[in-house]
């Protein structure tokens, strides 16, 4: 039997590939690696070895978006940071483009939500020391970075 190690990358098709570039870009730090023509890019996280992490095929302007709620299909991509001033960069960056949808503590990881100009819904989070989830539990709460930050001997700045 074989053992996944990790997820490497995922791939979006979406109505413009250069227009959820500039978000993916601006937003959230993804740098171009690859392209095939205008519509089929490859972008990589600013913290991550991997050749991409997010492929971009656009499909044209006409394309149904995500039909929202619960369906099946896939419900959102989550990034991870390394530090929660990161995570606090990262909700002022989604407040600032308006692509911010919501913010949780899970207990086991701090979360913040958004979706790019196509509907596509991500998650980008710091996870909680593993010595902590015991201790925090685990399900949806309302997130207070502010006091997290103050707590772990960071200055608030959201």
């Amino acid at each position: 039997m074989f053992r996944i190690a990790r997820l490497n990358h995922a791939v979006l098709f979406v109505r413009d590939a250069q227009v959820s570039f500039a978000f993916y870009r601006d937003v959230l730090g993804f740098t171009l690696v690859e392209a095939m023509g205008e519509q089929a890019l490859f972008l990589r996280a600013g913290g991550s070895e991997n050749h991409h992490d997010l492929g971009l095929f656009g499909i044209g302007a006409g394309a149904p978006g995500p039909g929202g709620g619960r369906q099946v299909g896939l419900y959102h991509l989550a990034w991870e940071v390394d530090a929660l001033p990161e995570l606090a960069e990262a909700r002022i960056a989604l407040l600032q483009s308006g692509a911010m949808t919501g913010e949780s503590d899970h207990g086991s990881s701090l979360s913040l939500y958004g979706q790019d100009p196509d509907g596509n819904e991500f998650e980008v989070f710091w996870l909680v020391p593993r010595a902590e989830w015991a201790t925090r539990g685990f399900g949806t709460r309302p997130l207070d970075l502010e006091g997290e930050l103050r707590r772990r001997g960071h200055v608030a700045t959201t």
